[in-house]
Protein backbone atom coordinates (compact mmCIF):
# COMPACT_ATOMS: atom_id res chain seq x y z
CA UNK A 1 0.00 0.00 0.00
CA UNK A 2 1.57 3.32 -1.08
CA UNK A 3 2.17 6.01 1.52
CA UNK A 4 1.50 9.73 1.01
CA UNK A 5 3.13 12.63 2.79
CA UNK A 6 1.25 15.67 4.09
CA UNK A 7 3.02 18.74 2.69
CA UNK A 8 3.33 22.21 4.30
CA UNK A 9 -0.04 23.44 2.94
CA UNK A 10 -1.69 20.13 3.95
CA UNK A 11 -1.58 18.92 0.36
CA UNK A 12 -1.14 15.25 -0.52
CA UNK A 13 -0.44 13.54 -3.84
CA UNK A 14 -2.67 10.61 -4.73
CA UNK A 15 -0.38 7.79 -5.88
CA UNK A 16 -0.48 6.89 -9.58
CA UNK A 17 -1.73 3.36 -8.92
CA UNK A 18 -4.68 4.72 -6.94
CA UNK A 19 -5.47 7.46 -9.50
CA UNK A 20 -5.47 4.97 -12.35
CA UNK A 21 -7.54 2.40 -10.44
CA UNK A 22 -10.17 5.06 -9.72
CA UNK A 23 -9.98 6.70 -13.16
CA UNK A 24 -9.23 10.11 -11.65
CA UNK A 25 -8.38 13.00 -13.96
CA UNK A 26 -7.06 16.51 -13.34
CA UNK A 27 -9.96 18.71 -12.19
CA UNK A 28 -12.06 15.86 -10.76
CA UNK A 29 -13.76 16.59 -7.45
CA UNK A 30 -13.44 14.41 -4.37
CA UNK A 31 -15.59 14.54 -1.25
CA UNK A 32 -13.47 14.23 1.91
CA UNK A 33 -14.88 12.85 5.14
CA UNK A 34 -13.68 11.19 8.32
CA UNK A 35 -14.98 7.70 9.06
CA UNK A 36 -13.72 5.73 12.06
CA UNK A 37 -10.36 7.53 12.22
CA UNK A 38 -9.85 7.27 8.45
CA UNK A 39 -9.90 9.92 5.76
CA UNK A 40 -12.19 8.76 2.95
CA UNK A 41 -12.07 10.44 -0.47
CA UNK A 42 -15.03 9.77 -2.74
CA UNK A 43 -15.18 10.93 -6.39
CA UNK A 44 -18.12 13.29 -6.96
CA UNK A 45 -19.66 15.04 -9.91
CA UNK A 46 -21.36 18.39 -9.75
CA UNK A 47 -24.51 18.86 -11.81
CA UNK A 48 -25.77 22.34 -12.60
CA UNK A 49 -29.22 23.10 -11.15
CA UNK A 50 -30.55 23.98 -14.61
CA UNK A 51 -29.41 20.63 -15.95
CA UNK A 52 -31.14 18.84 -13.08
CA UNK A 53 -34.36 20.70 -13.86
CA UNK A 54 -34.04 19.76 -17.54
CA UNK A 55 -33.50 16.11 -16.65
CA UNK A 56 -36.58 16.19 -14.41
CA UNK A 57 -38.64 17.67 -17.25
CA UNK A 58 -37.37 14.96 -19.59
CA UNK A 59 -38.44 12.28 -17.11
CA UNK A 60 -41.89 13.89 -16.98
CA UNK A 61 -42.17 13.80 -20.77
CA UNK A 62 -42.15 17.58 -21.18
CA UNK A 63 -39.74 17.55 -24.13
CA UNK A 64 -40.38 18.45 -27.75
CA UNK A 65 -38.62 17.15 -30.80
CA UNK A 66 -36.58 15.89 -32.43
CA UNK A 67 -36.85 18.56 -35.10
CA UNK A 68 -35.88 18.24 -38.75
CA UNK A 69 -35.39 21.97 -39.38
CA UNK A 70 -34.66 25.19 -37.52
CA UNK A 71 -38.07 26.45 -38.67
CA UNK A 72 -39.74 23.54 -36.83
CA UNK A 73 -37.84 24.47 -33.66
CA UNK A 74 -39.00 28.09 -33.98
CA UNK A 75 -42.64 27.00 -34.40
CA UNK A 76 -42.40 24.78 -31.32
CA UNK A 77 -40.92 27.61 -29.25
CA UNK A 78 -43.71 29.99 -30.26
CA UNK A 79 -46.45 27.52 -29.28
CA UNK A 80 -48.10 28.12 -25.93
CA UNK A 81 -47.34 25.46 -23.29
CA UNK A 82 -50.18 23.04 -22.69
Amino acid sequence: MPLVKVKPKFQVTIPTTVRKAMGLEIGDLLEAEVKADQIVLTPKSVVDKGLLESLDEAKQGKLSGPFRTAKAVTRALKRKPS
